[in-house]
């Protein structure tokens, strides 16, 4: 089989643990699915209504993390870096089945979802895959945030830049393309914040399941974490995860080259929008072997038996 056709894992990858947010323990299933069906949410704690698109008109919040609904109101929330393992591993198909409302932080990065790939494996189909063109250069502005996608003629790159006052955070940029470079750092980097924020998320309801196994959390000019960090950028690099996961709620990979300052899950849901309101702004093509460089298909192929 080509590795231009689409992909989904070749055998049912189970995992437990709980939602940062909730505090909720949940199951997690990632289930093979055929060609053309995309991934696909189940929530197997309800009976009924229980189907839930990752699109991006079907987000409903934005709030420190990516949640969508589905028309009667149910919802999953915390998609985004099971969502950016899956765009950056190639996953074009997949069910996931989840047994509560959050999916699981694990050790708040994509690391595990990108081991268990590795393990299982992917299983390839003879459907080729299909694309998202950027033909113009689309902006959203929000003060001193901004994000921006501009024509490429092969490359998916995402440039982000981070700007905080703390000390140990400071400014961070890091550029990325997805189809090109390897990309485990950006798997393996955690979520963070500062310690004088979480008492601020407790009465937002929010951070009910964070504890240093799960996040990064940063105290003046100290990391309480006693390992530190995984890698130099480890703190730019999650926003970069966070955004490749953002960007899979288009239904497919991007040819384009983004870049964001001080962006996030709102901003990056309000471009895709603004991508879509207009037809001229992209085009969608089906990838077929003549098409694509073969750095591309390289790397696609490299990274699936890795």
């Amino acid at each position: 089989m080509s590795i231009l056709t689409q992909k989904t894992i070749s055998k049912k990858i189970s995992l437990n643990g709980i939602g940062i947010h909730s505090g909720k323990k949940a199951e997690l299933n990632i289930i093979p699915a055929s060609p053309n069906s995309g991934i696909i949410f189940k929530r197997i704690d309800l009976s009924k209504n229980n189907i839930v698109v990752p699109n991006f008109n079907n987000v409903s919040d934005t709030t420190l993390c990516t949640t969508i609904s589905n028309e009667f109101g149910v919802k999953v929330s915390t998609i985004e870096h099971l969502m950016g393992a899956f765009y950056g591993f190639g996953v074009d198909n997949a069910i996931v089945e989840i047994s509560s409302q959050e999916i699981p932080i694990l050790d708040g990065s994509a690391k595990i979802f990108i081991e268990n790939f590795k393990k299982v494996g992917l299983k390839f189909s003879d459907q080729p895959i299909k694309i998202i063109k950027i033909n113009k250069e689309v902006s959203i502005k929000d003060n001193e945030k901004f994000i921006t996608i501009e024509k490429s003629n092969v490359a998916s790159e995402i440039e982000f830049e981070i700007k905080y006052k703390n000390k140990i955070i400071n400014t961070q940029k890091n550029k990325k393309n997805i189809f090109e470079d390897n990309l485990s750092d950006i798997f393996e980097s955690r979520t963070f914040c500062l310690y004088e924020d979480i008492e601020k998320l407790k009465k937002m309801n929010l951070g009910n399941g964070g504890s240093l196994e799960n996040a990064i959390v940063i105290k003046d000019k100290n990391i309480l974490n006693k390992d530190g960090l995984r890698n130099n950028l480890e703190f730019v690099n999650h926003k970069i995860l966070d955004c490749m996961g953002d960007l899979f709620l288009s239904g497919y990979k991007i040819i384009g080259s983004l870049k964001c300052s001080q962006g996030g899950h709102k901003l990056t849901n309000e471009l895709l929008k603004k991508i879509f309101n207009d037809s001229s702004n992209y085009s969608m093509i089906e990838i077929k072997g003549k098409q694509l460089p073969h750095t591309f298909a390289n790397y696609q192929y490299l990274k699936s038996i890795a």
